[in-house]
């Protein structure tokens, strides 16, 4: 069960079904559906953000933060290029630069030399930075993603469905349009997910 600490109180009613019916009222009815879709997706990651936001507190990390130095820390070597933590973050380039300042001010990763690309520059995690994610991926699992709001089916229908909105919207290329949830099970060209994610 959810932590309750973590909970708002809840409202008497729904605020999107309310929305859903005054659209309607106002003669926006064939729309209806998609703004509550729309809004339910804003509000569901808003509610998942505040969870994951109390479980990273006592690392100081972002999740910003601990996705670039969980990445690192999956790569083969522990560096990745700033043009490819970019692509595989799917963040602007600017983003990343931003976070890795935070990260480097904060003695979690290092920028250093590319060593055949004199044009790029590697972040590399530090010991420091592997300690740091190791401890908040632990706060995520046992807080977060363990329990994550739903049975196990629910959470399988629901990747499911959210895999098929990404991939609609152009967010990845299926290997296998029949299995859209298939980031969970695939393992492209034999690679472990680790090495698909990280190398």
């Amino acid at each position: 069960m959810i932590n309750a600490m973590s909970r708002p109180r809840p409202l008497p009613h729904d605020p999107i079904a309310e929305a859903h019916r005054q659209w309607t009222g106002h003669g926006w009815g064939a729309v209806a559906d998609g703004m509550a879709a729309v809004t339910s997706l804003v509000r569901a990651q808003q509610i998942v953000m505040a969870r994951v936001d109390e479980a990273l507190k006592p690392s100081g990390l972002t999740f910003s933060r601990y996705e670039l130095l969980q990445l690192l820390s999956f790569s083969k070597t522990g560096a990745l290029p700033m043009a490819k933590a970019s692509a595989r973050l799917q963040v602007h380039p600017t983003s990343v630069t931003n976070t890795v300042d935070r990260l480097e001010a904060a003695g979690l990763v290092v920028r250093v030399p590319h060593p055949s690309d004199r044009r790029a520059t590697l972040i590399e995690i530090t010991d420091a930075g592997r300690t740091s994610v190791a401890e908040a991926t632990a706060a995520l699992n046992a807080q977060v993603f363990a329990e994550p709001g739903l049975p196990p089916d629910r959470i399988r229908a629901l990747l499911t469905l959210l895999a098929e909105f990404r991939h609609e919207a152009g967010d990845y290329e299926a290997p296998d349009t029949e299995n859209l949830a298939f980031h969970a099970t695939w393992q492209p060209t034999g690679e472990s997910p680790r090495d698909s994610l990280g190398s």
